[in-house]
């Protein structure tokens, strides 16, 4: 086996690092990657990471050339064309931007879960601003609606970019914001995470923290 040719920069606890380590499994690049742990916060950031990406945000992916692609997005679109498999992003069509629309809107729900957490977790509590939150949850909420009512068959087809977004981000409220209680509200959302969740590459990517 041959060494590693890219470093990710990650924190086990990120919904969007999981989204990447999700699709490697699943397109059999993982050990094309060596993981290089960042612990950061909005206002302590990783000095290790800095010299890779002024935003001091991850996931940062170090390529084998040293260049360095930032953002879950682009990191996804990068090695999804980086194997020989059927593409987790379609490539054009119609298809192609729905899949990225759903995707998006998953990557909103980890937004406001992430916002709420560092409200919750790294200001003092007499400083909360409980609007704000409420707004955050809202934003969830909203989501997960419009997936239930509208976007459970299309999930279930393919597990591809809309897929693994979504299921990302449901890991993510599960790990962070039980007190959501979402499946209460989603039980077909509920009933097809269970379900993607035994896929290998949700089990091994399962934060352990």
């Amino acid at each position: 086996m041959s060494a590693p040719s890219m470093t990710l920069f990650h924190n086990p606890a990120s919904p969007f690092v999981r989204k990447v380590l999700v699709l490697l499994h699943e397109t059999g690049q993982q050990d094309r990657v060596a993981l290089q742990l960042s612990q950061l916060t909005p206002v302590r950031p990783d000095q290790a990471l800095i010299d890779d990406n002024p935003l001091s945000k991850i996931p940062a992916l170090r390529l084998a050339n040293g260049n360095v692609l930032h953002d879950s997005r682009v990191i996804l679109d990068y090695l999804d064309h980086q194997h020989v498999g059927n593409p987790l992003i379609p490539r054009d069509g119609a298809a192609r931007w729905r899949r990225l629309t759903l995707a998006s809107l998953a990557d909103g729900i980890m937004d406001a879960a992430v916002m709420i957490r560092y409200e919750t977790a790294l200001r003092p509590s007499e400083k909360h601003w409980a609007e704000w939150l409420d707004a955050q949850r809202d934003k969830i909420r909203r989501a997960l609606g419009m997936l239930e009512a509208e976007a459970i068959a299309e999930l279930a087809c393919h597990f591809d970019i809309a897929s693994i977004s979504v299921a990302c981000a449901l890991g993510y409220l599960d790990l962070r914001h039980p007190d959501l209680e979402w499946r209460k509200a989603n039980p077909q959302l509920a009933a097809w995470f269970a379900e993607v969740s035994l896929r290998p590459s949700m089990v091994e990517t399962v934060p352990r923290i």
